[in-house]
């Protein structure tokens, strides 16, 4: 390893610290898994055309994958502790080649719970927002908010770079071919993964970037179950913890809950095809790349719990506006577009930060990883009862009435975030 950190000084010509191709990896790595989790919402319609199958179970086979994906995300971390973040990466993607690969034979509505829910779910979840957070933690000491907010964004430009394709693929030759191509994606992305990706810096005899040299720490031995249980117990005597863990429901439940899955069904409702829809999407993940990058820089020198109240409350407004937008078509809906990406997941780098603050950097992936799951949690919520409210009401409007007052209500309560004492490590968690 020591000799691959020369390489690339020798490749580039300066002194660039590994830590920044560890950060191109993982973009990499969460980019593919990004654009698999969002796969299921161009293979809506298809799959109702040709299969059959009712949006109430199809929206209930993503709504396991998008809560697995939150769920996963402690007992990941823990269990990159135990085993490595290398092996732990490869064990996901190839989760996700095998689950995308082996549902292009999906006949019945189960087959699409067990595939795209419990196995694309969980590999996503590995490899979700906690990875960002334990490298960001792990290989930086400064810059960290910046990281966690490129990291974050990875999951906005995975809907950039493949939903527009996908979503060509799905309406060209169908359904299958979408499924194969995002199965050969992450197969691509393991050899790479395993050549290429240290556990620490003190692997490479390196010192994270704006730190001191440390020694190379044993792997946690513990059952990563148990580590990421106790983890919980602890974590959950502390009010910030169910704040914090409310409001990444309440962001999980407006983005990739009801507009990452019902956007594109919602544009086809109104009349737009599907490559309308995502065309939409990519100009989000477009400006959500913006956005949570620049959110990261801003996390690093404000006050966290001012910029979620306005990440927040800005959402809730967009989101109150999307029915409007729709009247207006195409530019009422690119406005809406532009406003929600910078803000699609925004929230990630300072909810991190805050974490971090309070619980300590060495405890800060595994409680982000539970903090993480209520915002999957809520998108699930959110992905099941827009598409229950869509087939009995035929809109989607309540939907986005009712997202829209949560994020308000969240934009009010994350300003409660450490208010009775000055944030920093809780003694108890240690």
């Amino acid at each position: 390893m020591p000799g691959i950190s020369r390489a690339v000084q020798a490749i580039t010509g300066h002194k660039l610290h590994y830590a920044w191709i560890v950060v191109g990896l993982t973009f990499l790595v969460m980019l593919t898994a990004a654009g698999i989790r969002a796969t299921p919402s161009v293979l809506i319609v298809p799959l109702e055309q040709s299969l059959h199958w009712s949006r109430a179970s199809i929206s209930l086979a993503i709504a396991i994958n998008i809560a697995l994906y939150g769920l996963m995300g402690p007992f990941a971390a823990a269990l990159m502790q135990r085993i490595g973040v290398r092996l732990t990466i490869i064990i996901a993607l190839g989760l996700l080649c095998l689950g995308t690969a082996i549902s292009t034979t999906m006949t019945r509505p189960w087959h699409m719970i067990l595939l795209w829910g419990l196995m694309v779910g969980a590999g996503t979840g590995i490899v979700g927002m906690t990875l960002g957070a334990t490298i960001a933690t792990r290989w930086f000491d400064r810059r960290r908010g910046l990281v966690m907010g490129v990291l974050s964004a990875s999951s906005a430009t995975g809907q950039l770079v493949f939903l527009p394709a996908l979503a060509w693929i799905a309406e060209t030759w169908g359904w299958r071919p979408v499924s194969w191509t995002m199965a050969t994606v992450a197969l691509l992305a393991i050899p790479l993964v395993a050549l290429l990706l240290p556990e620490r810096p003190a692997q490479l005899g390196l010192a994270p970037l704006g730190g001191t040299r440390q020694p190379e720490l044993p792997s946690n031995q513990q059952n990563p179950v148990v580590v990421a249980v106790r983890m919980l117990g602890r974590a959950g005597r502390s009010r910030d913890f169910w704040l914090l863990f409310a409001s990444f429901f309440v962001c999980g439940a407006s983005t990739n809950g009801l507009i990452g899955t019902h956007l594109i069904p919602a544009c086809l409702d109104e009349g737009i095809p599907e490559t309308g829809g995502a065309a939409l999407l990519a100009m989000m993940g477009i400006f959500d790349l913006v956005g949570t990058t620049a959110s990261g820089w801003l996390s690093d020198r404000y006050d966290n719990r001012v910029l979620l109240f306005w990440y927040y409350g800005l959402r809730g407004l967009s989101l109150l506006f999307l029915p409007f937008a729709f009247g207006l078509s195409y530019p009422g809906l690119a406005l809406f577009a532009v406003f929600f990406g910078l803000d699609w997941i925004a929230t990630v780098p300072p909810t991190l930060r805050l974490t971090t603050d309070v619980f300590g950097s060495r405890d800060a992936p595994v409680v982000f990883g539970w903090i993480l799951a209520g915002h999957q949690l809520g998108a699930a919520a959110a992905a099941l009862e827009a598409g229950m409210m869509r087939a009995a009401l035929g809109r989607y409007l309540e939907a986005f009435m009712i997202s829209g007052v949560l994020c308000v209500g969240a934009a009010i309560i994350v300003l409660r975030i450490g208010r009775d004492r000055i944030p920093g490590p809780v003694e108890a968690l240690s």
